[in-house]
């Protein structure tokens, strides 16, 4: 008997207690439901800015390094003893300049020798050619004897062979002196290489030696190189791009370099080349700038980096880029009302960014947007400018 009743009064306890429970949940429900319409009620505080209508460029940033634009490498095309050089790490260098030269006694020597040997086929050539006239003479004066029956057939058959020999001999002296001046030449032009001379290719008289590859005194042997002369004014800005960029870059765009350097200052610059290849290791082009560098502040090696204009509208719908907010995935941006007093919700097709301007495409959009306090607001929300608050 006393078990059933102390179960009665637990089942009853428990019913009571559920019902508490739903009442105090039930309150809250309500409580919430007020502060929620009070919380929509009240004037959210934003900031606004308004629609502009102007120029706008889509532009993309690129890192690369810095070369020369053109470079000569000084190498002798004999070896030998390094006896003078005559510029060091920095030195301007005129077109045409001896820069080097290389121990030539041996060479003058041989000059000497080929002068030598080009003087006795001279003297050859002259005896060669006076024998020839002696033999001419003779010819003649038998022919004249022959003519008074006084000379015989033979006799001038003699004479006649005498000449002919002369005339072999003189053009045999010819080719021996041919052969001696050809030798001096090679000669002279053997003593000429033994001076090393900045004779490159290209545009620009005056150069600057990027680096010294050996001393005075040095034994080097043909072909080694002496000095790295580079050209400084234009240089050469060297980028690379991935696909997505390329299709939009082509010679004659302009570019704005920069460097740590030079923090405050731009150089202008001009695309020159675009390769018509990917690397395969990186999928990435070389795009080569080329840019004025007339007081040579740039230098090949340092690290640049190149702003390209890849598109430009010269009139556009532009917002600040903060504007732009998303409701379910769709862009779009909160219009200030006429009035000043709310908000609406109007989904826009966003274009070039640059900056923190963006352009719009579609729709025509016109007054002032809200650029913050976009995460409290929804479609119709009552607003405060802050300005006004």
């Amino acid at each position: 008997m006393k078990t059933s009743r102390l179960l009665l009064l637990l089942i009853l306890l428990a019913a009571a207690a559920a019902l508490g429970w739903q009442i105090h949940a039930r309150l809250d429900d309500l409580g919430g439901e007020k502060k929620s319409r009070d919380r929509q009620a009240r004037p959210v505080p934003v900031v606004v800015a308004p629609v502009e209508r102007g120029p706008i460029a889509r532009e993309r940033a690129f890192t690369g390094t810095l070369e020369a634009h053109a470079e000569f490498v000084a190498a002798p095309k004999l070896g030998g003893i390094l006896e003078h050089l005559a510029v060091d790490l920095g030195d301007p260098v005129i077109r045409g300049q001896v820069i080097a030269r290389l121990d030539n006694a041996e060479f003058v020597q041989a000059v000497a020798e080929a002068e030598a040997e080009r003087e006795v086929a001279r003297a050859n050539l002259a005896e060669a050619q006076s024998l020839l006239k002696i033999a001419a003479r003779e010819l003649k004066r038998v022919d004249q004897l022959s003519e008074r029956g006084v000379s015989s057939a033979s006799q001038r058959d003699t004479a006649q062979a005498e000449q002919l020999a002369r005339k072999a001999h003189v053009q045999v002296t010819r080719a021996q002196l041919a052969q001696a001046e050809a030798r001096l030449e090679t000669a002279r032009i053997r003593l000429g290489y033994t001076e090393v001379r900045a004779d490159w290719d290209g545009q620009g008289e005056q150069r600057l030696v990027a680096e010294r590859y050996v001393d005075q005194g040095e034994t080097v042997s043909a072909n080694s190189e002496l000095l790295r002369i580079v050209a400084l004014d234009p240089i050469k800005a060297v980028i690379f791009v991935t696909e997505k960029e390329y299709a939009g870059l082509r010679p004659g765009q302009s570019v704005s370099l920069s460097t740590d350097a030079y923090p405050n200052r731009s150089f202008n610059g001009v695309i020159e080349r675009v390769a018509p290849v990917f690397r395969e290791a990186t999928r990435q082009a070389r795009i080569e700038v080329r840019a004025d560098n007339p007081d040579l502040a740039l230098k090949p090696g340092m690290f640049v980096r190149a702003g390209v204009v890849l598109e430009r509208l010269a009139e556009a719908t532009v917002i600040p880029a903060q504007a732009l907010t998303r409701r379910d995935e769709v862009p779009g941006v909160f219009r200030l009302a006429d009035d000043g007093g709310s908000v609406s919700w109007l989904p826009v097709t966003p274009g070039i960014r640059q900056g923190e301007r963006l352009q719009i495409v579609q729709p025509e959009l016109s007054g002032r947007v809200v650029v913050l306090g976009q995460q409290l607001l929804s479609d119709g929300a009552a607003v405060i400018l802050s300005e006004d608050r």
